[in-house]
């Protein structure tokens, strides 16, 4: 039998980020490998407040819970909220704010 429900923590490991991208507070992040889908691999991801600088891979993630933004190097700010669905790109340089911890799921 083939089980369709994805089993979601209610607590993700989180970890210390490295200083290197710390930009402000003591932020922690962990995500959670759920399933694969083709060669993608399908997690959620929580990040608690704080500041972080980060490079990215392909990715669509759509917000779960929290409030934060994120800017691009281009200057173009997205606020994040419950239901914000983004796409990120390869490569992309990113400036996290997070203000309430932020639990995402993607896709990359």
């Amino acid at each position: 039998m083939v089980n369709h429900e994805l089993a979601v923590p209610q607590a993700i490991p989180l970890e210390p980020l490295e200083a290197d991208d710390v930009v402000e507070g003591s932020p922690l992040a962990g995500s959670v490998a759920l399933t694969t889908l083709g060669d993608n691999e399908v997690g959620v991801w929580e990040m608690t407040p704080g500041v972080c600088t980060d490079v990215e891979t392909d990715e669509v993630f759509v917000v779960l819970s929290g409030s934060a933004s994120v800017r691009f190097e281009d200057g173009t700010t997205l606020e994040l909220h419950p239901g914000s669905v983004v796409r990120l790109y390869d490569g992309e340089h990113t400036t996290w704010t997070v203000r309430e911890t932020l639990r995402k799921i993607y896709l990359a």
